[in-house]
């Protein structure tokens, strides 16, 4: 394997020649999520719960089991097989540093990340290190392990000398490493907390901090390159990676620019083609349409794909990707809307790795058997959390009890404010993302920590390899999707 660099829009090798990376994001493992390991909340706040439970010893236990099973050489063989060549790797900050004991590295979580890098090595798999959650938040959702709904990085040089640290150390730790890709400084920047609806939310409602952005990004740039003056460094836009109106012209070589891609049809509910309601975040000033054309169009109205034009550098589609859990009679359709999306990322030549390989049966390439001793055993969680709305990415169009309910308490805060600027959409989304994608998913953790009381340590494992590999199912229909492109 070659160290990567760019050369005007492409990525190439030590002899020149093009390399296409094309592969998926191993969410779940290194920063745990909600939807994709089937707990509530935050990895911050389960595994408090966990401990608090089970002891901090048999806890911890726990948690590395699930992430061994998660994430193994069998699941690097088979992305391998399946024609992929790069892995990105979302990373949580407190695998790698506690905050009670800031700029100090534990050597455990670089061990784990060591393990992995070496299999993806041996498999001829490039890897690009996100790092997913940073000190301090770069944006108020789930999955930055923000249990807080707030972002000081953007305001708080404490959290900002942290991350670049932290930056300087991983780049440091994989200097000449020919099969890291490369650094993807920071997931989905959200420089205004005051974000609306995610991940549809209303562009003029959102005010970026260009400035803090461009000097964070900069500082970030210059700091690893001296620790690392070779590897390729990740760049994502502001909001979620899909503003970039207001970066600052590439300030040095070996950039990419990664914007994030997630489109109505890939979510439905609604047959594609075809009509999906229209939302304030859509590009362009159509009706609600969606085929191909309109993905086409889209794609080349992102802020992204014009910011990589303009200045000549790479784009890697760095999220992206379509929702399964829907009636299997809208299957075909969500597999159809990835396909085309797919086909035109290939006609532009941009690079891509979906979201995401693995989960409890959402949008994975596999997924849990929904016979497994996990699954059987968190069913009573996942079914509360139905009910009270307290998973926004997977149940967005799904009106629960708990949802109506903030839905009036939203109407009678608007009507006692009484301002004619206050947008009832925004309004009640916000709200749902603190009562029930926060406070009620906080208060189902010790539900879901009850569950494994009374286990021994043998009986825990028995109920993590449910993680593995050997006993998931694979999403065959997206895999074959997946195959055709990567082909």
């Amino acid at each position: 394997m070659d160290i990567l660099q760019t050369r005007g829009k492409e990525i190439i090798d030590s002899s020149g020649r093009k390399v296409r990376l094309r592969g998926t994001c191993i969410g779940g493992w290194m920063n745990l999520e909600n939807f994709i390991d089937g707990f509530p909340g935050t990895e911050h706040g389960i595994r408090a719960a966990v401990a608090k439970v089970l002891g901090e010893e048999k806890a911890e236990f726990l948690f590395e089991r699930m992430l061994d099973y998660f994430f193994n050489e069998g699941d690097i063989k088979f992305i391998r097989q399946c024609g992929a060549n790069a892995v990105r790797l979302p990373l949580n900050y407190r695998h790698f540093e506690d905050d009670r004991e800031p700029f100090k590295y534990k050597a455990k979580g670089f061990e784990r990340l060591d393990k992995v890098i070496q299999w993806c090595e041996d498999n001829d798999l490039y890897v690009i290190l996100d790092l997913h959650a940073v000190p301090g938040w770069q944006n108020s959702h789930w999955h930055s392990d923000n249990d807080r709904g707030i972002s000081l990085l953007w305001s708080e040089g404490y959290y900002q000398d942290r991350t670049v640290a932290l930056w300087k150390e991983i780049a440091g730790r994989y200097k000449g490493r020919a099969a890291v890709a490369g650094y993807n400084i920071m997931n989905e920047p959200c420089t205004n907390t005051a974000d609306g609806d995610y991940p549809f939310n209303a562009y003029e409602n959102y005010s970026s901090n260009w400035e803090a952005m461009n000097r964070l990004y900069s500082r970030l740039v210059k700091e690893i390159r001296s620790a690392d003056p070779e590897h390729i460094i990740f760049i994502e836009g502001d909001n979620y990676a899909r503003l970039f109106k207001g970066l600052e012209a590439p300030m040095a070589d070996n950039l990419v620019y990664s914007s994030h891609n997630y489109i109505l049809a890939g979510f439905g509910p609604g047959k594609y083609p075809g009509k999906f309601g229209k939302y304030k975040a859509d590009l362009l000033d159509e009706d609600g349409y969606w085929d191909r054309g309109r993905q086409y169009r889209e794609f080349r109205a992102h802020e992204g794909t014009q910011y990589a034009d303009k200045y000549n550098v790479p784009l890697w589609v760095g999220e992206f990707g379509a929702q399964y859990n829907c009636p299997a009679d809208e299957i075909p359709d969500r597999l159809s809307a990835m396909d085309d999306q797919l086909s035109v990322f290939e006609e532009y030549g941009a690079h891509w790795t979906t979201w995401t390989y693995k989960d409890v049966g959402v949008m994975g390439w596999v997924t849990l058997d929904p016979e497994s001793p996990y699954m059987k055993l968190i069913a009573p969680v996942q079914e509360k959390k139905n009910l009270l709305g307290a998973e926004n990415f997977t149940g967005r169009f799904v009106i629960s009890p708990a949802k109506k309910e903030v839905d009036s308490l939203a109407a009678l805060m608007e009507e006692i404010v009484g301002d004619p600027g206050l947008d009832h959409g925004t309004n009640n989304t916000c709200l749902q993302l603190v009562a029930l994608a926060g406070y009620a998913a906080a208060l189902l953790q010790p539900v879901y920590a009850n569950l494994f009381k009374g286990m021994t340590e043998e009986d825990i494992d028995v109920v993590m390899q449910s993680f593995d590999i050997r006993n998931c199912k694979v999403n065959e229909g997206l895999v074959e999707v997946l195959k055709k492109h990567m082909d």
